[in-house]
């Protein structure tokens, strides 16, 4: 089982090859490829690479597949006795990207 763990946007995700990731919104278009070079650890057939705080050869190949909305959060402010409410939405934007391979 390959996997490895890397940064992206800020946080850091567990991923596979093969497999489908949403994170926050990147700038970039759809079918854009990109090399991720904040790896923090890769597992390889059982060998473990840790980074110190990332991985200098290491790079992982992604796709930008789409960019989409999140869950609607209803945000509501109210000041009892003052006539004062105030309702607000908000959607985050993200992006849908596949990891290609683990290098």
């Amino acid at each position: 089982m390959n996997y490895a763990i890397v940064e992206i946007s800020g946080r850091q995700f567990w991923v596979e090859p093969e497999q489908y990731y949403v994170i926050n919104r990147l700038p970039l278009k759809p079918g854009t490829k990109l090399v991720l070079k904040k790896v923090l650890l890769i597992n390889k057939e059982k060998n473990i690479e840790l980074g110190y705080p990332y991985l200098e050869n290491a790079k992982i190949e992604a796709t930008v597949l789409d960019h989409l909305l999140g869950k609607k959060i209803v945000i509501y402010k109210m000041k009892p006795k003052k006539k004062y409410r105030k309702k607000n939405g908000h959607r985050q934007k993200l992006t849908r990207l596949l990891i290609n391979t683990i290098n």
